[in-house]
């Protein structure tokens, strides 16, 4: 890691309404480049936020504690460099075989049954 003369953001969102307290962690996380992070200064264990972070952008984010209670927790909050391999492989077996069978619909329901090419079967 160099030492170069680079701030990290911090969010102490204790002065913060709770409702826009989300919101703006979110909106924050949204415009980190990647590998870039925030420190979040809170009075309670933000554990929720931790939840709705892995629902909302698994595999996308860091989560580390830098400080636990009992009266400030702190945690940096940083964006992955690369989503992890193991989400694109899930992601990528979903999304062909659902095109196979879609495109395998299409061929039948159109009367004659056709390959994937669009060439008829007999041709």
């Amino acid at each position: 890691m160099c030492s170069c003369n680079v701030t990290e953001t911090t969010i102490d969102v204790r002065q913060i309404m709770p409702r826009m307290r989300h919101p703006l962690i979110f909106q924050t996380f949204d415009h980190l480049a990647p590998g870039e992070a925030f420190m979040l200064v809170n009075d309670h264990d933000p554990r929720p936020l931790l939840y709705q972070f892995n629902a909302e952008r698994p595999g996308e984010f860091g989560w580390d504690y830098q400080e636990e209670g009992p009266e400030l927790w702190r945690v940096r909050i940083s964006r992955a460099a690369r989503r992890q391999a193991s989400s694109e492989w899930r992601a990528e077996s979903h999304v062909a075989p659902l095109f196979l069978f879609l495109n395998a619909c299409l061929c039948t329901s159109r009367g004659a049954p056709t390959a994937i090419s669009g060439r008829s079967a007999t041709e």
